[in-house]
């Protein structure tokens, strides 16, 4: 592409970044916050917590049928934003919803452009140099998505085919060194989020899709046949899921824990995963059926317990 060609992608993908909703907890002032305070000092200041959510990640933040921000890691950033609504002592708190992808998640955070981001983010050393972590609240294990009967079972039988991935995820970044490392000879596609890696595979471009266990259950969801898709093969790695922050932020982070593991000691987490993974969710009212993983119920008992990846 040319230097002008990139110029307006980059433009364009700045005003997709830009365009948000919000919701309203209260009243707000408006935003005259620099970005040097304190994520609560800046909240204080402007009345306004400003969320980056996905907007194709099923079950974890996703649009709706009428455009609303729903999910699991959705709720859990709300559930966030009132802790610090109360931290703070006021009477009303403006919730700005910021969409981002997995390769915009972290520079936003890093600019100031959001505040929190609460979705499949892995929670690992190499993120933790760039910013900050919240109490871990998810775990999966990275498998592939692809159509029975393809004769796809594990890594191995995708030597030499194509494989999809979301852009910028450590899925991607496992891949490649794995696929280096044996010389599979794998053709890696990077799609820009995971509702797009689902459709390349759906039309044929890859025969598997890699990524989380979870994230690959809300794309069955999707599918207009959804008996015609499975997950399979051995875990290559265990994803760690917290919420992202600021870097160095600690009263920040204080408040975020402390909402994290109140839900995860009241058994609102448990209930939280019975809703998005174990009922039918919305827009099409699939019921993933997915079983409360060992792993992630001890982690529900003793959060952040887990060392970082």
């Amino acid at each position: 592409m040319s230097r002008p060609g990139v110029r307006l992608a980059l433009l364009g993908a700045l005003v997709l970044v830009i365009a948000v909703a919000t919701l309203r907890f209260g009243s707000a002032k408006p935003d005259d916050s620099a970005g040097r305070r304190t994520t609560l000092e800046k909240i204080q200041r402007s009345g306004v917590i400003t969320l980056g959510h996905r907007e194709n990640s099923i079950p974890f933040s996703y649009f709706d049928d009428q455009q609303q921000v729903v999910g699991y890691a959705h709720d859990i950033s709300v559930a966030i934003a009132r802790e610090v609504q109360r931290e703070l002592g006021m009477s009303g708190l403006t919730l700005k919803l910021v969409p981002v992808t997995s390769q915009t998640r972290i520079p936003l955070l890093i600019n100031n452009t959001i505040d929190l981001e609460c979705g499949t983010t892995t929670n690992n050393q190499v993120r933790g140099r760039q910013v900050g972590f919240s109490t871990n609240y998810f775990i999966s294990g990275t498998r592939f998505l692809t159509r029975k009967g393809s004769g796809i079972h594990d890594l191995d039988d995708l030597a030499g085919r194509n494989v999809v991935v979301s852009a910028g995820t450590t899925s991607e970044i496992v891949l490649r060194r794995i696929n280096a490392q044996r010389k599979l000879g794998i053709r890696i596609i990077a799609a820009r989020d995971h509702g797009d890696a689902f459709v390349a595979l759906e039309f044929g471009k890859a025969m598997a899709f890699m990524s989380d266990a979870a994230i690959l259950y809300g794309e069955i969801s999707k599918a207009k046949r959804p008996d015609d898709w499975h997950v399979v093969g051995t875990p290559m790695t265990e994803e760690v899921y917290a919420c992202a922050m600021r870097k160095g932020d600690a009263e920040f982070k204080a408040v975020a824990d402390r909402a994290i593991q109140r839900m995860m000691r009241d058994g609102d987490m448990r209930r939280l995963y019975a809703r998005w993974f174990q009922a039918p969710i919305p827009p099409r009212e699939v019921n993933l059926q997915v079983p409360l993983d060992p792993k992630l119920s001890a982690l529900f008992a003793h959060p952040n317990d887990l060392p970082l990846q």
